[in-house]
């Protein structure tokens, strides 16, 4: 083999090994980052929001007390209200009775939505042998969904005793009518013809609020106080537990008053007003009285109950 032969086969055979250790050197860098600590970054799934995950956000968290108002009824919780009249703000407020405005405490209670009507009162009767309503063939004052009328405050303590109620003191009545702003009527402070059963300008035709006499009791749901309590002014005067007094207010308790022990006049406390009534008896804060034995086409009745106290 000539020299000049020999050197170029021995410069192909260099060129080869050179091709031969950098692959080598490749391939070991590449197996050095197999297993390693090194990791591939992957991108995240990002989850869209479905309706199911949204609906699940939106649901309020669960009450930790929690009431069962009992049905029919409404919910008065407790605490402070103004009861009696501001002569600065209502000059319709009856000096004799209504004053001073003052702030009393309530425990919470239950009363009815509605006022007690001649179907509920039928079934006591029937239940108990009581004796019924006055007006019971009356048909102007007979309707089953009229408010019972022409009974005494003792027949209407006997029914809520039946059921498992009572009556509601004054001071209970005028908080589920008229809340704890000390407003005038249940709605507000301006008075509405449409929101109550009364006597509109002495005509006695129903020409303002729809109705000649008492209405149906679950009429007037626009005029509800800020309870939910239908009709606590006008349709029929309500009897409540109390006995009468012109001066309690000046000497009653500042939590729970329940009225004066006795009644020189003999006479308990009826609240409300009825259809029979004009404008300045369609107040919250209006007082009124009658014999205990006394029945009549204006006066009803609502009953109340205590409700649980809340730890």
């Amino acid at each position: 083999m000539h020299t000049s032969q020999l050197t170029h086969l021995t410069m192909k055979i260099q060129n080869k090994l050179k091709s031969l250790i950098c692959l080598l050197i490749l391939l070991m860098f590449v197996l050095s980052g197999c297993g390693g600590d090194e990791k591939i970054p992957v991108e995240e799934e990002v989850l869209e929001p479905t309706d199911e995950m949204e609906i699940l956000e939106e649901l309020p968290k669960e009450e930790e007390n929690t009431i069962d108002i009992p049905e029919g009824m409404v919910f008065v919780p407790a605490g402070d209200f103004l009861m009696g009249s501001d002569p600065d703000k209502d000059p319709m407020a009856d000096p004799l009775d209504e004053l001073p405005q003052h702030k009393v405490y309530l425990d919470a209670f239950f009363i009815d939505k509605f006022e007690v009507s001649n179907a509920d009162y039928s079934k006591f009767v029937a239940a108990t042998g009581h004796r019924n309503s006055i007006f019971w063939d009356n048909p102007k004052f007979n309707h089953p969904d009229q408010p019972v009328v022409g009974v005494t405050w003792g027949d209407a303590a006997a029914y809520a005793e039946w059921v498992g109620k009572r009556l509601p003191t004054e001071a209970e009545w005028e908080k589920a009518a008229r809340g704890t702003d000390g407003r005038i009527w249940p709605w507000g402070n301006e008075f509405d013809p449409t929101k109550c059963n009364f006597d509109d300008e002495g005509k006695f035709d129903g020409h303002l609020d729809g109705f000649a006499m008492a209405a149906p009791v679950d009429s007037f749901h626009q005029g509800a106080s800020p309870y939910g309590a239908v009709n606590m002014v006008g349709n029929v005067a309500e009897w409540v537990s109390d006995w009468f007094d012109t001066d309690y207010y000046s000497v009653s308790p500042k939590e729970n008053p329940k009225g004066p022990k006795t009644s020189g006049m003999g006479k308990k406390s009826w609240r409300g007003a009825s259809w029979f009534a004009g404008l300045d008896h369609m107040r919250c804060a209006f007082r009124e009285y009658d014999d205990i034995v006394a029945s009549g086409q204006i006066i009803g009745f609502r009953c109340a109950m205590d409700a649980p106290k809340v730890e």
